[in-house]
């Protein structure tokens, strides 16, 4: 309630005796303007060196990455077909779109070619832009032709060279979000030292080049980075409407370049949620990172025409209400990604399952729990020592607070207090802490989600060992603070590890950049030149999908089935065609692949007789018992699975015997692969 009260009398004299000379004034003045010039001047040149080293760092970590790809395969000297062979399963097939739009004739009969497909799937015709997220592919393809580079620089190398490039972006990002953080350079540095050191368990780029997540982390970087600036307060307008838009266009590239966008940014608004909930985080700017959200899914969805993976995704449904988005989905009947909530379900005890597809998952490594020895690499570099030391203190302070927001509801500034203590948790470390929260138990349920964890690992205790506030509080506890130590501390420690780490792993990072080996797969090579040689154009070839993809961009011939397993209809294909590897007779498996327009099929050894995985998680495994077939070897079967009536395809084949070589022709073999021609007449 608003009250006027009675001035109080001021006199002159008193005001007079109160107010200092002239001279002081102007000399204070002066005094003021030249600590100000020179806190500006340390701060501008803070900045350009601080701005100079992490483009720096991130340019050399594009050049050393670059290196040992080429060092690893002797890229530079190996054939055409054995550069595409390295690009192995998924990341073969999203290539061969890139080399399917240089080969056009044209840019518009590229995009007719890619929205009218009928070569990825046979007998049907895909939108592959609907499909799959390759706009990446398109916009390089058309970059490469417009541009004048065509005579001294090879496609392949200005798609790999982009890649790496975007490396260059994502370490660059995640300097920048440790040093707003901590509010030094010197933090940037050392997670990007702590990324270079870590790039087994922080990046595959050097090894899967094409893969979607390669194009999406380096976006995902640059908006955390953006989340964490707008986040500071006191943003002048124009400042907080530029950083918006960098977190818009980042948002959206990310969403754009890669499938799983949608499970990525869902977390995210549940960190949003979370933090806004405990008052953390200022709910007008939480808003607009919703609707940022919203707008870059919607326009994605609009670009890939309308596609109901995303229009039903949880992360609408967040965003907008869980009633409306209910019946929402139930309207698209939503099947795309439902694999995914199988094997989720399936993955944390909620009931065994025979299901094919979810099954194909829970036996691969890639998504099974974090494995022991991650935090073992992590922590030979201190890294892990370091994070949890960090993490551990972020969490006492977070929840302090949490709490005194909770109990008072007057309180905005997010603080608490500890006798003589007190420190104050900024919005953009809130977010930082319950990202790296969510995200890590995320790479605990699942390793290949590791790679958004660990990158952010780096970013997080870097910030920690050089946070002031972290050791003020500190020093303060055990009551030997002083500005003075607090700043040795914040710099020394961080320093000294650098030092470490320099003097441990230098000498093996230059070593590593000396050792040159050379890609070698003859066999593929072989079974490749022979398919480009002896098969018809449109010839259609089933097999496994990581092979399949592979013939698509060496050869350019039709497929059955490929590993973009985004869609319940190929799920459902590709079960059909694996039965060449399950207990079926001729008759059948030749019926299920001529159903598909199948002209070849090609059978490995390597997955007929497969030793790499444990009994039950070997695919014809799960083929037996999706098919309720015992399976071979020693070990128990579940009660009510029965002897298959005929043996397994992939080896009686082999056998010549009348009733297979009635319908299938052996028209090439090597040590690794088997090739059979289906007759056109049963």
């Amino acid at each position: 309630m608003t009250t006027i009260r009675q001035r109080k009398e001021i006199k002159v004299a008193e005001v007079y005796e109160d107010n200092p000379s002239q001279e002081e004034e102007d000399e204070l003045e002066r005094q003021l303007l030249t600590v100000y010039s020179g806190r500006g001047l340390w701060k501008i040149l803070s900045l350009t060196v601080g701005g100079t080293i992490g483009l720096c760092i991130g340019f050399l970590t594009s050049v050393y990455l670059a290196t040992l790809h080429e060092n690893d395969l002797w890229f530079s000297n190996i054939k055409e077909v054995e550069r595409e062979i390295s690009f192995r399963t998924e990341c073969g097939l999203y290539y061969s779109y890139y080399k399917q739009m240089l080969q056009a004739p044209t840019i518009s009969k590229g995009f007719h070619g890619l929205i009218y497909d009928n070569k990825t799937e046979s007998m049907r015709t895909i939108n592959i832009l609907e499909r799959m997220n390759i706009y990446q592919e398109v916009f390089l393809s058309i970059l490469y032709r417009v541009l004048p580079i065509q005579t001294y620089l090879e496609p392949v190398y200005f798609y790999i060279y982009t890649l790496f490039g975007l490396q260059a972006m994502y370490v660059t990002a995640l300097y920048v979000t440790s040093w707003l953080l901590s509010g030094t350079w010197l933090s940037g540095l050392l997670a990007a030292f702590w990324y270079v050191i870590n790039r087994i368990d922080t990046t595959r780029v050097e090894f899967t080049i094409p893969l979607r997540e390669n194009w999406a982390l380096p976006f995902f970087a640059v908006q955390i980075a953006a989340i964490t600036y707008l986040l500071r307060p006191h943003l002048q307008p124009l400042c907080e409407r530029l950083t918006l838009l960098a977190v818009f266009i980042s948002t959206f590239l990310f969403s754009l370049t890669w499938q799983f966008n949608q499970f990525m940014m869902l977390m995210q608004a549940l960190v949003l949620f979370i933090l806004d909930c405990l008052n953390m985080l200022p709910t007008t700017k939480v808003t607009w990172l919703y609707l940022i959200q919203l707008t870059s899914l919607l326009l994605v969805c609009v670009l890939q025409f309308f596609n109901s993976m995303i229009l039903g995704s949880l992360l609408i449904s967040f965003n907008l209400s869980v009633l409306i988005a209910r019946k929402f989905q139930q309207f698209l009947n939503l099947k795309s990604d439902e694999h995914i909530f199988k094997f989720l379900k399936a993955k944390f005890g909620f009931g065994a399952t025979r299901d094919f597809d979810a099954n194909l998952y829970l036996c691969e490594e890639a998504f099974g729990l974090l494995p022991f020895n991650t935090l073992e690499r992590l922590s030979h570099t201190l890294l892990f020592y370091a994070y949890m030391f960090v993490l551990s203190i972020m969490v006492i302070v977070a929840v302090v607070v949490a709490l005194r927001n909770l109990s008072d509801s007057t309180n905005v500034q997010s603080m608490y207090k500890m006798g003589k203590c007190t420190i104050a948790l900024k919005p953009g470390t809130a977010y930082n802490l319950m990202h790296s929260v969510l995200f890590g138990c995320l790479a605990f349920s699942t390793m290949r989600m590791k790679y958004l964890w660990t990158s952010h690992m780096c970013v997080f205790a870097s910030f920690g060992l050089c946070s002031s506030d972290i050791w003020e509080l500190l020093l303060k506890l055990v009551h030997l603070y002083t500005p003075k130590r607090m700043k040795m501390m914040r710099y020394s420690v961080p320093v000294l590890i650098l030092i470490y780490l320099c003097y441990k792993f230098w000498p093996g990072m230059m070593a590593e950049l000396s050792e040159l080996r050379e890609f070698y797969d003859p066999d593929t090579v072989e079974l490749m030149n022979w398919i480009k040689s002896n098969t018809p154009r449109k010839a259609v070839f089933a097999g496994s999908m990581q092979l399949l993809a592979g013939v698509k961009l060496c050869t350019g011939r039709t497929l059955t089935n490929h590993p973009h397993y985004e869609d319940k209809g190929l799920r459902e294909r590709t079960k059909e065609v694996y039965q060449i590897y399950a207990k079926r007779s001729p008759e059948e498996v030749y019926s299920l692949l001529r159903s598909f327009g199948t002209d070849y099929v090609i059978l490995e050894d390597s997955i007929c007789y497969e030793r790499r995985h444990s009994r039950g998680c070997r695919l014809r495994d799960l083929l037996d018992i999706a098919n309720g077939h015992v399976m071979d070897g020693p070990g128990e079967n579940d009660p009510d699975l029965k002897p298959a009536k005929h043996p397994r395809f992939c080896e009686e084949i082999k056998r010549n015997l009348p009733s297979y070589s009635a319908h299938f022709t052996r028209v090439f073999q090597n040590k690794t692969f088997h090739v059979y021609k289906l007759s056109r007449n049963k």
